[in-house]
């Protein structure tokens, strides 16, 4: 193979390759950014009062990216409206995981300090993007300088460290406890196999001989709080709203729900449910 030298190629002020020419690159192939194997839902998405966001990528799942492009330097004002469009689409549609991404030719130590700030509290990907002339042919070529923090959550530190059903009896009461082993028969009726293992996190299920994260116990002093992985629906969403279990929120893919004795009397038959559609879940 001939070794051809490359050329940098500036694409702010560009009449030919400009923001639009970016725009159709990015949104025909959208692997160009190095962030997987995306789809383009939308090119210059309104925003109610805060103007068009460039591009909505999404992964088919459960993930979305807010996609700002800006042709040059890094500025303020790009990444205000970067956070900006990312928060706006966070809150219209919050069953999904919003990434803000930022694409900008020239990436200043400044800015990327700045940026670095946000990182973690905000799930921001920071890519440097350069125009590169090879010959005959212009190629784009990204770069990322900064990729999202995800900080580990108290639970997942303590979760290193394993510890025993006292530990959760001195936490729980003989009330919350009992209502853990009730679930637990009633998943047995899927898998007779199912063990606790008890962390100082959480208490998960033991399958086969290997822990498992599709449900969570945790038992308080005045309920039981349970996580089960169910894909989001509106029909569950019904189905717990229109019980009288309390529902906590719904976090990596869990249902988070909390009762006690008298709700389980009462929801028992929920709840039933709710176990068989996190087992159907997992069989899938």
């Amino acid at each position: 193979m001939l070794y051809i030298k490359n050329e940098r190629v500036s694409l702010k002020d560009n009449p030919e390759y400009n923001e639009n020419w970016v725009h159709d690159r990015i949104g025909d192939e959208p692997s160009i950014l190095g962030l997987g194997e995306l789809t383009c839902l939308g090119r210059e998405r309104r925003q109610r009062s805060a103007g068009r966001l460039d591009l909505l990528l999404s992964d088919g799942e459960q993930s979305r990216y807010e996609v700002e492009l800006q042709l040059g330097a890094v500025d303020a004002s790009h990444i205000i409206r970067t956070i900006e469009y990312w928060d706006i689409e966070r809150k219209r549609f919050p069953q999904y995981d919003h990434t803000a991404v930022l694409v900008a030719e020239d990436v200043t130590s400044r800015f990327l300090n700045v940026i670095g700030l946000f990182n973690g509290a905000i799930p921001l990907i920071l890519i440097q993007m350069q125009a590169l002339k090879v010959g005959e042919y212009l190629t784009l070529v990204c770069t990322k300088v900064l990729d999202k923090l995800t900080l580990g959550t108290i639970d997942e530190d303590e979760e290193a460290s394993p510890t025993d059903r006292a530990y959760w009896e001195k936490k729980g009461t003989e009330e919350t406890i009992a209502l853990m082993d009730e679930v637990l028969e009633i998943a047995r009726n899927f898998d007779p196999t199912l063990e606790f293992h008890y962390t100082k996190g959480r208490i998960i299920l033991m399958c086969d001989g290997r822990p498992s994260e599709f449900m969570t116990f945790r038992p308080q002093k005045r309920d039981l709080r349970l996580g089960m992985k169910i894909e989001k629906s509106d029909k569950i969403d019904e189905m717990i709203d229109s019980s009288t279990l309390e529902s906590l929120d719904y976090r990596d893919t869990h249902y988070r729900i909390k009762f006690n004795k008298d709700t389980m009397r009462k929801e028992r038959k929920i709840i039933e449910e709710l176990v068989k559609l996190t087992f159907d879940e997992r069989n899938r």
